[in-house]
């Protein structure tokens, strides 16, 4: 059984640097070992997370910090729609460490990003995806005002037999 204590001190939600490279890395292998039961490649996800972290345009990672720890994170990317002649903010890798869940990082991370995209005139609004059987995250998304679509996402995934 997991234990969440409450948070004694105060959390810092920031922009990710290179030097968060390791913590994001970790954090997305946990994140899909824990909620798909996927084994991803460290070196890909470490070529992935260091790809967004130097190139602006395939988005950014906000990180919360509590006492100079980092213990959540999120990533930001962007979709063009033509209809909307804007674009949406999609949140994705999201993962909070399992002591400090509980106690409203993500909440903050989200706060954060809602924040950024209202004041950019360039965003039209928020998307997020999130695996059919993880009720738990679901419950969160809908208690934050996210409301499920009528679409359904497929995908047609080109990977290569030499690197899973």
């Amino acid at each position: 059984m997991q234990h969440t204590a409450p948070m004694t001190h105060p959390l810092t939600i920031r922009e990710a640097r290179v030097d968060d490279l390791q913590a994001l890395v970790d954090f997305s292998l946990a994140m899909a070992l824990e909620t798909e039961a996927k084994h991803l490649h460290r070196e890909t996800l470490t070529a992935g997370v260091s790809g967004c972290l130097a190139v602006a345009a395939r988005g950014f990672y906000l990180v919360a910090e509590c006492q100079e720890r980092v213990v959540g994170s999120l990533m930001v990317t962007r979709e063009w729609s033509d209809w909307r002649n804007g674009d949406f903010w999609w949140i994705q890798s999201v993962y909070v460490v399992p002591e400090f869940r509980k106690n409203g990082v993500f909440r903050a991370l989200y706060s954060e990003v809602r924040r950024m995209a209202f004041a950019s005139d360039q965003v039209c609004g928020l998307r997020l995806y999130v695996e059919k059987h993880n009720q738990s995250a679901q419950a969160v998304y809908e208690k934050l005002g996210f409301d499920e679509t009528d679409y359904r996402f497929y995908e047609q995934e080109f990977v290569d037999p030499e690197n899973p």
